[in-house]
């Protein structure tokens, strides 16, 4: 019998190439869930059913709106788009909602031209790197606010591209590992999956930007429910922090992704899991 996910010591191999081979994926092509990967995941699921909707709705649609009026409204031709589109589907924003932005963003509709792209970088508790993305109108406020989370938690603001290099845009799919297994999988290669890690509960599929729309809809058209699909500055390397850091950096990471003008929050941090959960939980 297959291990289940999870189980043994994780490697890592081109997710493509093992596919090729024996047309499943072998045991050495599965790679640990970094611990950001896991309170990404958590954090996917409470907002789902989090009484904030309607302020979680606000950002994917302005983060719709400012995708279409960069790169044009056609989400074929545009994969910041798709993957904003994407990201909004993940959270079961609504159809009217996802078209009324991409009409804003094209002109279509009441435009957005005053939020811009601002990106923030520095360190947390424990040494972790921090990218944070804002849309905002006012770059005065978003600034004031991010570096005064970062004060307030233990961390520090750094200068543009401090923390940068530590990162690359990826597409990023999330996957119940307790329903499905790697061989329910396969279908995303074709599709453009690249790899696939694995641990306890979540299995993630990693891709090009450009490919993320299309592995999520090979995966759905599959039967494959997934959890979240969406762009992220995956981490180079991971910096393992304990406690008591580790609380204080996951509030900090929540206080930055609570901020209205933020869009998304990255970081490089490997936390254990019963650490990640007692957070979660609290």
């Amino acid at each position: 019998m297959r291990p289940r996910p999870g189980s043994g010591t994780p490697g890592r191999r081109s997710f493509r190439d093992a596919v090729r081979r024996s047309r499943c994926v072998s045991r050495a092509s599965i790679k640990a869930v970094s611990g950001h990967s896991k309170w990404a995941s958590i954090k996917h699921k409470k907002a789902v059913t989090d009484a904030r909707r309607g302020q979680l709705f606000t950002k994917l649609a302005r983060g719709i709106s400012v995708a279409a009026r960069e790169g044009g409204g056609d989400p074929a031709a545009n994969f910041a788009l798709a993957a904003a589109i994407e990201k909004a589907r993940s959270y079961s924003m609504p159809k009217e909602n996802i078209q009324r932005a991409i009409d804003r963003g094209t002109g279509a509709g009441a435009a957005d031209d005053a939020i811009a792209r601002v990106v923030y970088e520095g360190y947390g508790p424990g040494g972790a790197a921090i990218m944070v993305e804002a849309l905002t109108d006012n770059r005065n406020r978003a600034g004031a606010d991010v570096r005064h989370l970062f004060d307030k938690h233990g961390g520090s603001l750094g200068e543009p591209g401090s923390v940068a290099w530590l990162f690359e845009r990826r597409g990023i799919v999330m996957v119940d590992a307790e329903r499905y297994s790697e061989d329910d999988l396969i279908v995303a290669i074709d599709a453009g999956a690249e790899d696939v890690s694995v641990d306890g509960g979540l299995l993630q599929v990693t891709t090009e930007p450009g490919s993320l729309a299309a592995v999520r809809e090979a995966l759905a058209s599959a039967g494959v429910d997934v959890d979240s699909a969406e762009l992220a500055m995956e981490p180079k390397s991971v910096v393992e922090v304990g406690e008591p850091e580790a609380g204080r950096l996951l509030r900090l990471v929540e206080a930055l992704d609570d901020l209205d003008d933020v869009e998304a929050v990255h970081a490089n941090f490997d936390i254990a899991d019963a650490v990640l959960e007692a957070e979660a939980a609290a």
